[in-house]
């Protein structure tokens, strides 16, 4: 072979690898883009679950304190019933 025959065969191959470098980082970056947007996707749905759960406590916290609210009323009726049925029996006797 040649002087010229082999620079071919050299060039050649030096341009192979070149093109095959060029897309296995294209390939590569392309990949990594990807991946990120599914993390940024993932933490977003997070996010919106955590917020949820956070509206849902609230909310439950609100009907507790109502709850705690309505028994503590009827404790108290509970109380001055049991107040006057004591008073009326004390006196049937």
């Amino acid at each position: 072979m040649s002087a010229h025959a082999w620079a071919e065969v050299v060039g050649a191959f030096g341009i192979f690898l070149l093109l095959s470098s060029v897309a296995t980082v294209t390939i590569w970056q392309f990949g990594a883009t990807w991946r990120a947007k599914a993390v940024l996707a993932r933490e977003d749905a997070y996010r919106t679950l955590a917020e949820r759960a956070v509206a849902s406590q609230r909310a439950t916290e609100d009907r507790l304190d109502a709850v705690s609210r309505q028994l503590a009323e009827v404790t108290g009726q509970l109380g001055e019933t049991r107040a006057s049925v004591e008073r009326i029996l004390t006196e049937v006797d």
